[in-house]
């Protein structure tokens, strides 16, 4: 019989958000597939485990799906766990989990945090409709085309942002969109985790020439 693919979701900042569930999970497997060893390391010395680790990252994530697959189909359980988060949410994931899938190889969620569902629980905009669009293209006629496609989209919009690129978003939002309100939630749950919340000119304006550093949850209100 095949082994189980979990696939566990892990602290996006803090370590005690991690489920007692993912700590029992992450002890019994016979392996852990991760997106970066050190990262991963950081979480099993916390909670005193150890097991072998896999290293599972894009864009060579396809290099080790056989090895992984090989140790399923041997009758071993393996985690899949990504650097900060729920694996496959922007994250690599959805190949190996489509590859297990089409082995007959069981997938269990083993919930956890994930950015995008923490930063709209706090926002203060509506969150019984909301799109999550991930991270936006890279060039700015990507993204003005990317945006312009939802101008008339009435759910909250959800994006994943280093933080060098906000003011740039923003410009765009406003061009395409219009001076709608915004939050910006970054360092979530760890010690300088921050809000920042107005309309595009107020953030703009609020921002400025602030140096800020690692990735934002951006979030747009939809149109009325």
């Amino acid at each position: 019989m095949a082994g189980h693919l979990y696939i566990v979701g892990t602290p996006i900042g803090n370590l005690e958000d991690i489920t007692l569930r993912a700590v029992r999970v992450l002890g019994e497997v016979a392996a852990i597939a991760c997106e970066d060893t050190r990262q991963t390391v950081k979480i099993l010395n916390r909670f005193g485990l150890k097991k072998p680790l896999i290293s599972y990252f894009h864009p060579r994530e396809g290099q080790r799906i056989p090895e992984i697959i090989r140790l399923l189909k041997e009758g071993k359980d393996v985690a899949l766990v990504s650097d900060a988060g729920t694996p496959g949410i922007s994250d690599p994931g959805f190949p190996l989990i489509r590859e297990a899938l089409r082995e007959g190889v069981a997938v269990v969620p083993v919930p956890g945090p994930a950015a995008v569902t923490t930063a709209l629980s706090a926002a203060g905009l509506p969150t019984h409709h909301f799109l999550f669009l991930g991270f936006p293209p890279p060039k700015a006629t990507g993204l003005r085309k990317l945006l312009a496609a939802r101008i008339d989209e009435e759910a909250t919009l959800v994006f994943y942002l280093p933080t060098r690129r906000l003011a740039e978003f923003l410009e765009a939002v406003r061009e395409v969109l219009g001076d709608r309100r915004v939050v910006v939630a970054r360092e979530l749950t760890k010690v300088h985790e921050e809000f920042l919340r107005g309309t595009v000119t107020e953030l703009a304006a609020a921002i400025g020439s602030r140096a800020l550093k690692g990735e934002a949850t951006v979030l747009v209100e939809g149109v009325h």
